[in-house]
């Protein structure tokens, strides 16, 4: 995959996330970081849980769903703001499908890439080549 001038990547997992940006060329990309805003990780997943079984996770879970809910949020409104026009994403596929849940139509239509992976803390040209190579 290529990643296009100004397009950014949201590297994500249950706790953290992480934001860069390509300053580069699709041929060269370039990802610099940008710095994370602090989140408001009230939203509790997609479901309204309570009972801790198989089918309703525990707090540690809804704390994962209440962050992955809390990017989305995020990125809504910077998409909504066209302050991001192309996106990447990379999260651990349990997270990667909560972030799904919450997504606006608009992050939708601006999503040009995603992969299904815990990178959190992996450096730029890890990022690139795993990209790249999807």
């Amino acid at each position: 995959m290529l990643i296009p001038h100004g397009a950014v990547i949201a590297l994500v997992d249950g706790e953290d996330w992480q934001i860069l940006r390509n300053s580069g060329t699709e041929a060269e990309p370039e990802l610099v970081e940008i710095a994370t805003p602090e989140l408001v990780e009230s939203n509790h997943g997609s479901g309204g849980r309570h009972a801790v079984s198989s089918a309703n996770p525990s707090g540690n879970q809804r704390d994962e769903d209440a962050h992955a809910a809390a990017v989305a949020e995020w990125l809504n409104r910077q998409v909504q703001d066209h302050k991001i026009e192309q996106l990447v994403v990379i999260a651990p596929p349990r997270t990667l499908g909560e972030l799904r849940h919450h997504y606006s139509k608009a992050v939708e239509r601006a999503v040009i890439g995603e992969l299904a992976k815990d990178f959190m803390d992996r450096q730029p040209p890890q990022i690139i080549a795993a990209l790249r190579s999807k």
